[in-house]
């Protein structure tokens, strides 16, 4: 979307366009990289906000200060003293949506509704939009969706990074861009999102012994689960138990963090 709003004016942002890119401290590293590429090979700024408790809500931070421990998420569930949940899922509104609304009140003086928010989703993601439009009906925001007025859809931006690939880890032909994030569908930016079914969680905990060992340290330090039916600690037993054992994830959304109801119950 980036790239072809650059486009549509002549590969320069007017001055009151601003890009933003929200970091919680759990995105993952090659998600890091890639905005960074996309600033740098595209040279377009691009603000990287994390979150910050206080009036003022945010903290301006770049590819080699972002957080990369889980420091702002952290800081939010202490702050908060309990973990968010499938029913009260306010990691995405208070981490990535809140702050570039600070970032857009001290940027341009404007309050959510004196701007128009563009953003990325694609035609067909169709329910996404439908409820992202309803709630921003709700508040008096102003949405819009570019990428998905063009008709465009996921096979559309596979061809825009992959080219002819069909694999982003085995590439056999030259990337399009030069560059692309990198990650397997299974995977995603936040590296171990709990709205991700059961088995892709497991499934990144076997690629991984590492990356759910944050999850499980918030869930001991608040007493909580991020997942009623699972801990952490279950989980990884659970792979532990059985480290061969691919269970099968055929019918679970991969696409689903920061998704349709994502900010509600905040």
């Amino acid at each position: 979307m980036l790239h072809e709003i650059l486009r549509a004016h002549g590969g320069r942002l007017p001055d009151d366009v601003i890009v933003a890119f929200a970091n919680t401290g759990k995105e993952h590293m090659k998600t890091l990289r890639f905005v960074h590429e996309c600033e740098t090979r595209w040279s377009v700024r691009i603000h990287w906000v994390e979150w910050r408790k206080g009036a003022r809500g945010f903290e301006l931070v770049g590819y080699n200060s972002a957080s990369q421990r889980g420091e702002p998420f952290r800081a939010l569930i202490e702050s908060k003293q309990r973990l968010p949940n499938g029913h009260e899922r306010w990691c995405t509104e208070y981490l990535k949506v809140l702050p570039i609304f600070a970032l857009m009140r001290h940027q341009l003086g404007l309050e959510p509704g004196g701007y128009e928010e563009v953003i990325g989703l694609r035609d067909d993601e169709g329910l996404r939009i439908f409820s992202g439009m309803e709630r921003a009906a709700k508040t008096g925001r102003s949405v819009t969706y570019p990428l998905a007025k063009a008709k465009v859809r996921k096979d559309d931006v596979w061809r825009f990074w992959l080219g002819e690939n069909l694999d982003a880890r085995r590439l056999g032909h030259p990337l399009p861009q030069g560059f692309d994030l990198g990650l397997h569908p299974w995977e995603g930016n936040c590296d171990f999102c709990f709205l991700k079914g059961k088995g892709i969680r497991k499934r990144i905990i076997r690629d991984n012994m590492v990356v759910p060992a944050w999850w499980a340290a918030r869930e001991l330090s608040t007493g909580g689960q991020f997942d009623k039916r699972d801990s952490v600690e279950d989980l990884i037993a659970q792979v532990r138990k059985t480290p061969s054992l691919f269970d099968s994830a055929d019918d679970e959304e991969y696409d689903v963090e920061c998704g349709l109801h994502c900010g509600e119950a905040a």
